[in-house]
């Protein structure tokens, strides 16, 4: 039987995880189904995706009013929620987890949005979180931000395992694998081990393409010269792709350093880069083109579930992680040009505080449906 995309892929050493959880995936066995027919080798979350899942679905009615007539904060309510069904995912996914000798099979869970710029919050909530999900197939999310390294590097040192989100810039990115590297550091000096702990880097791509663009298009409709519009429209679709190689490039510097080689040899996982940000919002590119442009050996690609169906279907896989690297340089050198005059650093910290905004409004949403429904319920 011919190997589909979705098989090509894992073959070239990427797994394909998917970004989306609910409550009807799981129970339905459609969760299960895509393991063994899509090769899904894991599952990523966030409190959008949740807020999706929960706020007017009535499979998670019955849990909600028994937290309410217990009496439970709706904080508690929301956690038992999501708790239950990270635990039941984890559960799903163990096969993997234990096939893949743990390189696979995690289900990822994001702390608190609103303590992204708290490192003492973020820290206390992931531990309790890995405490209470229970699994050592669960992988706590902590953001990329100053304050949520050292916490990442924390909870790596005790043990838990972390997927680094919203990484915009390659600085981002080398900044987290190096949190990764202390924590486990941290772990070989206090004479614990480090063969079972597991992290991925998740580095952001469409968000920062339909920002550039929109500047891009800004420049063109303002510019009276063909040549300088030809060489911006040169430029579009094209800034994400290239920074995710050059990220890429980074990793493969430092796991050849002697810090990591030494780390290595006690056994440590790579932390993998995981390609996230990777449904294509702009309808004039291919539904695939943050697959196809980026698949390689030790990487994730988590995509929503209509990617992963639109790969499945016309995927044209190949290790493209490392073709054209000279050319991905030149582009984002060129963004200085100043005909062009991109600050992409600038663009880097805007998505990243907006990205922060992204999981804080559904989160602040699902709570406030919450609490409407637990007025109406009052009243009955």
């Amino acid at each position: 039987m011919t190997a589909n995309p979705l098989q090509e892929i894992q073959a070239l050493g990427q797994s394909i995880w998917m970004d989306n959880l609910t409550r009807d995936l799981i129970q339905s066995g459609e969760l299960k189904r895509m393991i063994e027919t899509r090769g899904l080798r894991g599952i990523t979350s966030n409190p959008a995706i949740f807020e999706k899942a929960i706020a007017g679905n009535k499979i998670y009615d019955a849990d909600i009013e028994a937290g309410i007539k217990a009496g439970k904060p709706l904080l508690e309510i929301y956690e038992s929620l999501i708790f239950d069904d990270i635990r039941n995912a984890c559960d799903i996914f163990a096969s993997v987890y234990e096939e893949s000798d743990g390189l696979d099979g995690y289900v990822s869970i994001e702390v608190p949005p609103n303590i992204a710029r708290d490192t003492e919050s973020t820290i206390r909530e992931a531990r309790r979180y890995y405490r209470e999900i229970g699994r050592p197939n669960v992988m706590i999310k902590i953001p990329g931000t100053p304050e949520g390294l050292p916490a990442v590097e924390q909870a790596i040192s005790e043990g838990i395992n972390v997927n680094i989100t919203l990484l915009f810039s390659v600085q981002s990115y080398v900044e987290a694998a190096w949190a990764y590297i202390r924590g486990l550091e941290k772990r070989v000096a206090n004479g614990e081990s480090i063969n079972k702990i597991a992290s991925v880097a998740s580095f952001f791509l469409s968000r920062i393409d339909s920002m550039v663009d929109d500047i891009l298009e800004a420049k063109i409709k303002n510019t009276d010269s063909p040549e300088i519009a030809d060489k911006l429209r040169a430029i579009e679709g094209k800034v994400a792709i290239a920074n995710a190689k050059i990220a890429y490039q980074e990793y493969k510097e430092i796991i050849q350093s002697d810090r990591w080689q030494a780390l290595a040899a006690k056994g440590a996982n790579v932390q993998r880069l995981l390609w996230a940000s990777t449904s294509t919002k702009n309808p004039n590119y291919s539904d695939v083109m943050y697959v196809d442009e980026l698949v390689g050996p030790d990487t994730v690609n988590t995509l929503p579930p209509s990617t992963i169906e639109a790969c499945f279907d016309h995927c044209n896989v190949a290790n493209r992680i490392e073709s054209n690297i000279d050319d991905a340089y030149q582009l984002i050198e060129s963004l200085k040009d100043p005909t062009i005059n991109i600050d992409l650093d600038q663009v880097m910290d805007h998505l990243l505080n907006e990205g922060i905004d992204k999981f804080i409004q559904p989160f602040n949403s699902l709570m406030q449906s919450l609490e409407d429904k637990a007025n109406q319920l009052a009243t009955v």
